[in-house]
């Protein structure tokens, strides 16, 4: 990527006129926030994402923002993305399907960082940061909504800084655009510490923006992002952990569907041999591909996702483009928005399993309390989709909808989707033998749970046991 200061917007491109009606359209919001800057400083993609460039945003316009005094609202830099959505209408980049739905992607990405004194440029990492994000959405056709988290592990800056991960939402100033390509929304990135984000996981994001929100060290009314913030909100206000996020927890569950992991199943119902077991989803092995139907129903359920492997590949959050819509609410299911319930492919028949073992590495297994607490205790179901393969551990509770497992049968495979239907009665008796699992300090590994009645058994292991899968 290159720093310039356009002059008159954005290069041609053959014939195409010199301000391409999408790009038009988000220059006129900007205007409309900026109006006495015209020309603002942006970072452009030297050889552009249609071009064979690795860089799928064409441009970060980066504003100075004043700020607000009568809200309290401190002076900051404002980053906006020019390319999730279609700027050209030509298919260059996205296909071209009309007016009336999402342009592109939908929505361009935002991003508010406070301006330290005496700064008189603003600083371009968040532009390979948003270009980061930009990458993963363009690599997996997942889309962003309001709310979503992203697991990072570093610094937003690579500096010393605690901000380490990013919250999404609605940008607070920015309105939705209307362009000849379709529809056009603002989501606002917003850093916070590794415990903001776990409560965002545990409980909802929306909830933690929310709390934030109220806090104007860590962002206020406009959240904007201070990297050199050196306190949680929970270090500011202690009260909030436990009588808005427990309480929380306790009252509303878990928005958090899935998580990509490092995770694998075996089914020890059967001796390996058996040439007609399809378990084979141990490590090393080479399990059978999902069909087309789980995939999209697993990346349903994956609509939350989180990130256990490096910031180089941040997770699903949510669904596939389908008919260009997002879901507007979350049902206690297992089907999708766009299709029936489970119909199995009719290669890869439903088996019913007597004895299972789950494999979790150790920042999975962190999240198996949560699961049980947050998700299957109201009802709901949560998966862990591998990040080295198709395997896939959902489970369920007795009252999610679409499921294959049933009280008589609790463990069922489909392929290599494992799911796993614990009552009531068992969840509560796994979170007292899970509690351990509920700190994220580390632990001396490997560790093991089983259950004999149930014939369940579930080991916690070293990262080192996924990573090199033959060793």
């Amino acid at each position: 990527m290159d720093e310039v200061r356009p002059t008159s917007g954005v290069q041609t491109h053959g014939l195409v006129p010199l301000f391409p009606p999408g790009l038009q359209a988000i220059y006129g919001e900007c205007r409309r926030l900026y109006p006495e800057q015209a020309n603002p400083l942006q970072v452009t993609a030297i050889v552009k994402y249609w071009l064979g460039g690795p860089d799928p945003l064409d441009y970060i316009s980066m504003y100075r923002s004043t700020g607000c005094a009568a809200q309290d609202i401190q002076e900051h830099w404002h980053y906006v993305s020019f390319g999730l959505s279609d700027l050209y209408g030509d298919n260059r980049v996205h296909e071209f399907t009309g007016a009336d739905g999402p342009s592109g992607f939908g929505f361009e990405l935002t991003f508010r960082l406070k301006r330290e004194t005496g700064e008189t440029a603003p600083p371009t990492w968040p532009a390979e940061l948003m270009q980061g994000l930009a990458r993963y959405v363009f690599q997996s056709e997942n889309t962003f909504c309001s709310g979503d988290h992203i697991s990072w592990h570093s610094p937003l800056d690579n500096s010393e800084s605690r901000i380490q991960h990013m919250l999404l939402t609605e940008d607070p100033q920015m309105q939705p655009v209307q362009t000849p390509f379709g529809s056009v929304s603002f989501l606002q990135i917003v850093g916070v510490c590794t415990e903001e984000l776990q409560a965002a996981q545990q409980w909802n994001g929306q909830g933690i923006l929310e709390l934030m929100r109220g806090v104007r060290v860590a962002g206020g009314s406009w959240l904007i992002t201070d990297m050199r913030r050196g306190e949680t909100i929970f270090d500011i206000d202690p009260h909030l952990q436990q009588e808005r996020v427990d309480q929380g927890i306790e009252t509303e569950g878990s928005n958090l569907s899935g998580v990509s992991a490092k995770c694998v199943w075996d089914d020890l119902s059967r001796p390996p041999e058996d040439e007609e077991d399809s378990r084979s989803i141990c490590i090393g092995s080479q399990p059978r591909r999902l069909s087309d139907k789980d995939t999209e129903q697993i990346r349903e359920t994956l609509r939350k996702g989180l990130e256990f492997n490096s910031k180089a590949a941040i997770p699903p959050i949510s669904s596939q483009r389908q008919g260009h819509e997002r879901p507007q609410s979350r049902k206690d299911s297992l089907e999708s928005e766009s299709s029936a319930a489970i119909v199995p492919h009719e290669l890869v028949r439903t088996r019913q399993l007597e004895s299972v073992h789950l494999k979790f590495n150790q920042e999975s297994g962190t999240l198996l309390p949560l699961c049980l607490r947050g998700r299957l205790l109201h009802g709901r179901h949560f998966t862990f989709k591998s990040i080295n393969g198709d395997t896939a551990i959902t489970f369920v509770s007795t009252g999610v909808e679409g499921a294959f497992a049933t009280e008589e049968h609790p463990y069922a495979a489909h392929g290599p989707w494992l799911q796993i239907l614990l009552t009531e009665e068992f969840v509560e008796r796994m979170l007292g033998d899970l509690q351990e699992l509920n700190t994220r300090e580390e632990t001396e590994l490997p560790k093991e749970y089983s259950w004999p009645e149930k014939k369940l058994t579930i080991s916690v292991l070293p990262d080192s046991v996924f990573d090199n899968p033959l060793q």
